[in-house]
């Protein structure tokens, strides 16, 4: 429980003190795919996104992924914090392609430890407000046959 407080704080304290953020809201059709058999999932959060320098950057993430077949009562929380790195910086560009990854604890009767990685761009149409497009893939560090994908699309803010 310290190193995952930990982690959040380090994480936390990096956004805030980036030189470029953003923040960014989504919604994500998706899947589980467990022992070659894929479920349809929906996968909706938030989070923040802050670039430290030359690219470098951290990421801090809270969300929730539900299965199709049990939208309400089966839905499993997602924290992920973990780190970015964008290709091209500025704020007068309109395109910012970024990958990330990190760790995942998907919560619900119990915990899970996850890892994850990814990659998309951030389409700015203002200096304010964006278009977020991302893939992501959340892989259990126990069971490696499962991973919860998602092709995201959202709003991005700075």
């Amino acid at each position: 429980m310290k190193t995952r407080l930990a982690i959040l704080l380090l994480a936390a304290a990096g956004a805030l003190a980036a030189q470029s953020s953003s923040g960014y809201l989504f919604f994500a059709p998706g899947g589980v795919t467990s022992y070659g058999r894929t479920a349809m999932t929906l996968h909706a959060g938030g989070g923040g996104d802050g670039v430290l320098g030359k690219g470098i950057g951290v990421n801090v993430e809270l969300g929730g992924i539900w299965p199709r077949e049990c939208f309400g009562p089966c839905i499993m929380g997602v924290f992920s914090p973990g780190g970015t790195y964008h290709f091209r910086r500025g704020a007068e560009l309109k395109l910012d392609p970024f990958v990330a990854g990190g760790y995942s604890l998907m919560v619900r009767d119990g915990h899970e430890n996850l890892f994850y990685f990814g990659g998309g761009a951030n389409y700015w149409f203002s200096r304010k407000v964006g278009l977020r497009m991302e893939m992501r893939d959340h892989v259990s560090t126990q069971y490696t046959t499962i991973q919860f994908w998602s092709f995201r699309l959202g709003v991005a803010f700075r």
